[in-house]
């Protein structure tokens, strides 16, 4: 695989999955726009632990402190986590409407929906549209430390919707926190600390996946070795972007872009099966 694919597929990665426009959609028609090949499983792996890689740099202290007062240990100095120490479990049990609904649905999000390029147009739009009317709603006046059980399954259930390409995992939680009431901030924060038990769980299944067929195939390690690092300081970077610009910005630009891209990709789609037909 050439280094030039290596970085661009990367970076795109890096940027698209923490940021509420969906990385599948990206991902899915990049090569299609570029006249590249497809990147394949063993980049698709390199794509997910940079993915963790990104949010575990970015968070592994607010980790660290949330998992040891899950079990009644008093660690860290941030005076939010600290106020929530039901954290951990609340994480936890707003993770498993994504296990159900990836153990359910993985072979139409790896099979025919990962081609239906209608499908992520209208998630692409469908999901901005609740993005803006969560953003102009919700009140804003809670954060992580009034976090509760309803509020984690309610937006752990929305994560489920990712499953499904164009929808995007921080879009989609972000805005079932906002609808929520919590703040920007803490809407995303929490989204990002609620992904990662669902990022590690598919990075792990997609490694023993490649391990099933042989590892890592001859010729690839350092494509594989870029992509996991590419993907992973741009997301790191990425992931500090979106959560400062959220202090002082709504999502507005990221409901229009939604809104741009998904009608594109519709027109697009609709062209290909006229011309097809």
């Amino acid at each position: 695989m050439p280094i030039l694919h290596v970085l661009v597929f990367a970076v795109i990665q890096g940027i698209t999955e923490f940021l509420p426009i969906s990385s599948s959609a990206h991902l899915a028609l990049a090569p299609w726009l570029l006249g590249w090949p497809e990147h394949g499983l063993v980049f698709d792996i390199a794509l997910h632990f940079g993915t963790l890689l990104a949010v575990l740099l970015y968070y592994w202290r607010d980790w660290l402190q949330i998992a040891l007062q899950g079990f009644g240990i008093p660690w860290g100095n941030d005076e939010e986590l600290k106020a929530n120490p039901r954290l951990l479990w609340l994480i936890a049990a707003a993770s498993i409407p994504i296990g159900i609904a990836g153990w359910l649905l993985h072979d139409y999000a790896e099979g025919p929906w990962h081609t239906n390029y209608l499908l992520m147009g209208a998630m692409l739009v469908g999901v901005g549209l609740l993005m803006g009317l969560a953003d102009r709603l919700g009140k804003r006046q809670r954060g992580l430390r009034e976090l509760g059980l309803w509020d984690a399954l309610v937006i752990g259930a929305a994560q489920a919707l990712a499953v499904v390409p164009g929808t995007s995992r921080s879009g989609i939680t972000i805005t079932a926190a906002l609808f929520r009431n919590l703040d920007r901030p803490a809407a995303a924060r929490f989204s990002f600390l609620v992904s990662t038990p669902a990022i590690t769980a598919a990075a792990l299944k997609s490694f023993w996946d490649l391990h099933e067929q042989g590892g890592i195939p001859a010729g690839m390690g350092t494509a594989f070795a870029i992509g996991v690092l590419a993907s992973g300081l741009t997301g790191w970077a990425f992931i500090a972007i979106l959560i400062r610009y959220l202090r002082t910005h709504t999502l507005r630009f990221f409901v229009y872009y939604r809104l741009i891209f998904g009608i594109m990709i519709i027109a697009l789609a609709t062209i290909l099966r006229a011309n097809a037909g």
